[in-house]
């Protein structure tokens, strides 16, 4: 089984649009369990608290109340998730540019959200 760390706008991408081929995912890339950081749940619970984002933040939510929570520590999700990267490697999903790259230059695999499918994308060289 393959754990993958999922960020903040992964899960609310996931929980919010409809993803093609999510039901066929484990077959595609290999048993995953998603994993949802302490982190990340903080920030959701602050985003619920925003108007403009309370609906999207509420059902992400909802939609993790399965997933299997870990704890990482630290404030920021992004932050916390990056150290982990260097220190454990493993297989992060996101959709934040910024953060890929960062993952990807420090070990780690990075799935995303294209055109609404899962994607394992290639690491760099």
């Amino acid at each position: 089984m393959v754990d993958v760390i999922c960020d903040t706008s992964f899960l609310i991408h996931l929980a919010n649009h409809r993803i093609k081929n999510l039901a066929t995912l484990d077959t595609d890339i290999g048993f995953i369990q998603f994993l949802v950081p302490d982190t990340v749940i903080s920030e959701l619970n602050k985003l619920a608290k925003q108007e403009e984002k309370s609906k999207e933040a509420n059902n992400t939510i909802q939609y993790i109340k399965n997933f299997k929570k870990i704890n990482i520590g630290g404030s920021f999700a992004d932050d916390s998730i990056l150290k982990h990267v260097r220190n454990n490697g493993g297989v992060i999903a996101t959709i934040d540019k910024e953060l890929k790259y960062k993952i990807k230059n420090n070990g780690g695999s990075v799935i995303s959200i294209a055109n609404n499918r899962v994607v394992l994308e290639a690491n760099r060289e």
